[in-house]
């Protein structure tokens, strides 16, 4: 982190939320930047995270940070605990992002990539809004929290070393037989699947069976096969693929695979090898 006061910092302060786009939560964060550190670039990462969903916060998180400029502060704020006895945060990392956000999980897959260097509790009373809401921390607490990082404060200044912060996981995929079982764990904007079956988990699962056809399944489904891209399958024709993730997904050309298998987070998925049908 700089030093107090020299507001050298070009990184941008970059906020995800889950406050959607129709009320002033964000508008009143962005003040409350702008007030303490009005040169501070802020950038929206979004704020159509579904309500209260830690997880898909999570994996957004996890897929965006390491695009940002390495001294960015992440102000990350989906809190169903709020006003609870979770606490307030700020992580530094080995790869210079600081991340701003309440101790609940929704940090940890992007620290598990960036390396965790140290973490606080957000305590420091200067380093708040005078009248803290028990409903909305993410104003008076983490926005208040990164805009003085940005300025320069130090992060041992906002309150006490924690020896640990709280972990997430996203559970790995399961091999039984000629089966690997996974699961939904994201449905982003356009209705695709996503999984938390990795590209590489799935090449050590088909390693035993060379040549072997595999086929996914959502449910109860018919069997999907893997293509490269959207665009390989028909319009309107269900498909999987590896997205931009590396995560298996499943998707409905030009539709939303959510709505067309009445799926959402903790789907059942299962990629199963067929040994009497070759590849070819």
């Amino acid at each position: 982190m700089r030093r107090a006061g020299t507001n050298r910092r070009r990184a941008p302060i970059a906020i995800l939320t889950d406050f959607g786009y129709r009320d002033h939560y964000v508008g009143a964060m962005k003040g409350v930047i702008a007030t303490i550190a009005p040169q501070a670039p802020v950038i929206d990462i979004t704020h159509g995270i579904p309500a209260q969903s830690i997880i898909a916060g999570a994996i957004a998180l996890r897929e965006c940070w390491r695009y940002f400029p390495a001294e960015t502060i992440f102000l990350s704020v989906v809190d169903p605990g709020v006003g609870t006895a979770r606490l307030p945060i700020a992580v530094e990392t080995l790869a210079g992002a600081c991340f701003v956000a309440p101790d609940n999980g929704l940090v940890w897959l992007a620290i598990e990539q960036a390396g965790l260097k140290r973490a606080v509790e957000l305590r420091a009373q200067r380093y708040r809004l005078p009248k803290v809401s028990s409903t909305f921390h993410g104003r008076d607490i983490f926005a208040p929290a990164a805009a003085h990082l940005w300025r320069g404060e130090p992060l041992d200044a906002m309150g006490p070393r924690l020896r640990t912060i709280e972990r997430l996981s996203i559970g790995e995929p399961v091999v039984r037989g000629r089966r690997l079982v996974g699961m939904v764990i994201y449905v982003d904007g356009f209705g695709n699947l996503v999984t938390n079956i990795g590209r590489e988990a799935l090449a050590r699962f088909t390693s035993g069976f060379p040549g072997a056809r595999v086929s996914v399944r959502i449910g109860r489904g018919a069997p999907l096969r893997i293509v490269n891209a959207y665009g390989d399958a028909p319009i309107g024709t269900p498909l999987a693929t590896f997205g931009s993730f590396e995560l298996l997904e499943i998707a409905v050309r030009e539709a939303s695979a959510a709505q067309f298998f009445k799926a959402s987070e903790g789907t059942p998925i299962t990629v199963t090898v067929n040994p009497g049908l070759r590849n070819g």
